[in-house]
């Protein structure tokens, strides 16, 4: 939305959100010019016009969002200003998001300016303490100063780190020279960066052992094939390392030629085990990502104690399109306990330990691996529930809310902010002090009974998104009302049965798409509750037989249902029925699941988690599970997930193409 356009819908808020120290922050004579004074300052902060936030900020004083007004201010000239300032800004909003995101902003400056004094004293007050690059400061402020054994933590942190950011970097900096931590920790750095493909992560990494080797490390990383290829490389210094960073960029681009190249003598001799089985781990995921066939061969070459998680995972993935439940057992057993207790390889586990074959012992440890997961939660959690034989049903209401629990809810100075800037157009800030208010059983945050008031608070505020993700975050009930809510119940109702859909599968796939925001916008430009694209919108439009469309009408609520329903009835029409194939059509356009169900004849779920983009394939499985809890709300009903997967296969030769030019 514009910011003009914003100006022009302000909605008030009656709500007064009261300050820390009691202060009235709202109060106010003329609320819609405070809004858009606030307003203004945050497009302000987005272009970095210091200027314009220092006089705009005393005419934000005692509005409901002065946290953030102030916040914006301080932020766009932290790098100036001084401690004494921080501090009192600090003391002043105590106990907000805005203290909390500011001391996170202080801390990284102060580990890039090196001030660990400063550093030391204001670390133990961050409260959200989730920011890696500070938690590897935080570590070697230990070690600086009681040479504690924190290597182990920081190489794990600075290898979750996706960028070559400087706090984990300087932290294993300062214990490789201390040699505290082994270089085969920034080896693997620079691993995860070729297979990536984040240069400044593999340089940053390299340089930390000899800076003199990152120009060798760019001409891999340009051309790893020519430097295989090189007939002296194999009689260079440091060869195996820099070769199996050359192995694993070509394996990136190309697997085929990685495997080739991975069958040659002198890499077999030259490489470890460890190394080999590495390679092969990344040759095995591309393939796996690829689809082919051969994946499953690729990752057989490999040792499974050597492989990464990802590799693990899409090992697992491989085998269960291969059909190789050997493999799918292998895989998980190599996993972590914490990557073997996600629900999506419980459940794989589960199903090669009841395979053919199997002893009644594996089958008895199944049987207890799906009672592990089994509720109406997600996915796979469905589904060990249809495996142990129970239908999905409605769990047990909670117990309503009482009027003490609102009460609390309706006086949370936090939940008041949030609402005021997601009603005024600021709703990623709104959405981000919402978040920390619901923080479940952290220090400050919220027990399941709070969140279910909070949640309900959202949902009558028609804000659904912090309803569905508020309601989401219990564990001891599930309010399915609130996780799975139906606005605008009659239109949708009414429009999917007159085109002939399944009302629970549009519900389930709004749910994903945009939580029930009409003005919601994708990076990439979908539009709408339902995210249509405009060229998709536009094509719709036409073969249902709109021509008076224009682009602006796919914000119209109406319009909006009318499109996105048409669209996913005529990809469920081109898919012959296949919810998954359709919902995958949705999120990834048409061609890429014609081509994704080429193979083999496998069961939907095994297809879904094969679903080379990350994204796609969550998508998929959760408007899917989505759409089996809407079914049980709407009807009252046991229902069934897996018969709404069945199976998925190349399209019958016979089979017509009804929509091939759907986009």
């Amino acid at each position: 939305m514009k910011f003009a356009g914003i100006l022009t819908s302000i909605v008030l808020l009656s709500a007064v959100a009261l300050g820390p120290a009691g202060t009235a922050w709202g109060q106010g004579a003329d609320t819609s010019a405070a809004d858009a004074v606030i307003l203004e300052m945050k497009e302000a902060f987005r272009k970095s016009d210091r200027k314009r936030l220092a006089a705009l900020l005393p005419q934000a004083r005692g509005h409901a969002l002065e946290p953030w007004a102030a916040y914006w201010e301080l932020k766009a000239r932290l790098v100036d200003a001084s401690n004494d300032e921080i501090r009192t800004f600090l003391r002043t909003y105590a106990g907000t998001y805005q203290e909390d995101r500011l001391r996170n902003d202080w801390l990284l400056l102060l580990g890039e300016v090196r001030d660990w004094a400063t550093f030391m004293a204001e670390y133990p007050s961050f409260r959200m303490n989730d920011d890696r690059e500070v938690r590897c400061y935080a570590l070697l402020t230990d070690f600086n100063a009681t040479g504690a054994d924190v290597a182990a933590q920081v190489a794990d942190l600075w290898l979750q780190q996706r960028d070559a950011d400087d706090g984990c970097a300087h932290a294993a900096e300062i214990l490789l020279k201390a040699r505290k931590m082994k270089p085969e920790v920034a080896w693997q750095r620079a691993r995860i960066g070729m297979e990536t493909g984040r240069l400044s992560v593999v340089t940053q990494a390299v340089g930390l052992l000899n800076p003199d080797w990152t120009n060798k490390i760019k001409t891999i990383f340009s051309g790893p094939g020519r430097y295989l290829d090189e007939k002296h490389t194999a009689l260079l210094p440091r060869t195996k390392e820099f070769v199996t960073l050359g192995l694993i960029r070509l394996a990136a681009s190309d697997p085929v030629e990685a495997a080739e190249q991975m069958g040659r003598l002198r890499w077999r001799t030259q490489l470890t085990q460890e190394e080999r089985s590495y390679v092969w781990g990344v040759i095995g995921k591309r393939a796996a990502q690829r689809l082919s066939d051969d994946a499953s061969g690729y990752f057989a070459n490999a040792q499974d104690q050597y492989l990464a998680d990802e590799h693990l995972e899409w090992k697992v993935r491989a085998a269960l399109r291969a059909g190789n439940w050997k493999q799918v057992l292998d895989a998980t057993a190599a996993m972590n306990d914490t990557l073997r207790q996600d629900p999506a390889w419980v459940y794989w586990r589960a199903r090669a330990l009841k395979s053919d074959g199997r002893s009644p012992a594996e089958r008895a440890q199944a049987t207890a691996l799906l009672e592990s997961i089994a509720s109406v939660r997600g996915f796979y959690e469905q589904l060990a529930l249809e495996e142990l034989g129970r239908s999905i049903s409605l769990p047990e209401a909670p117990a309503p809310t009482t009027e003490q629990e609102k009460a609390e809810a309706r006086r949370n100075s936090a939940l008041a902010r949030s609402h005021h800037a997601i009603r005024i157009g600021l709703r990623s800030e709104g959405d981000r002090e919402w978040n920390y208010a619901v923080r479940l059983h952290e220090p400050g945050g919220m027990d399941d009974r709070r969140l279910l008031a909070a949640a309900e608070l959202a949902c009558e505020r028609e804000d659904w998104k912090n309803c569905i993700n508020t309601s989401e975050r219990t564990r001891a009930f599930i309010a399915m009302e609130q996780r799975f809510p139906m606005p605008l119940h009659d239109a949708v109702i009414a429009r999917a049965r007159e085109i002939g859909l399944d009302p629970s599968y549009v519900y389930g796939l709004i749910r994903q798409e945009s939580r029930f925001l009409m003005d919601a916008r994708s990076g990439v430009g979908a539009s709408g509750l339902m995210q249509v694209m405009p060229a998709t919108a536009r094509w719709t439009a036409r073969k249902i037989g709109m021509d008076d469309f224009k682009s602006h009408q796919i914000y119209d609520r109406d319009t909006n249902i009318t499109i996105g329903t048409a669209y996913l009835k005529l990809a469920l029409d081109d898919f012959a029925g296949s919810m998954p194939l359709a919902a995958a059509a949705y999120n990834a356009g048409p061609g890429r699941p014609r081509s994704w169900r080429n193979g083999p004849v496998i069961e939907a779920a095994a297809w879904a988690e094969n679903i080379p983009f990350n994204e796609t394939r969550d998508y998929v499985k959760k408007v899917l599970s989505n759409t089996t809890n809407y079914a049980a709300l709407i009807t009252g009903k046991p229902q069934s997930l897996k018969s709404r997967l069945g199976m998925v296969g190349p399209r019958p030769a016979a089979a017509p193409d009804v929509n091939k030019d759907l986009p």
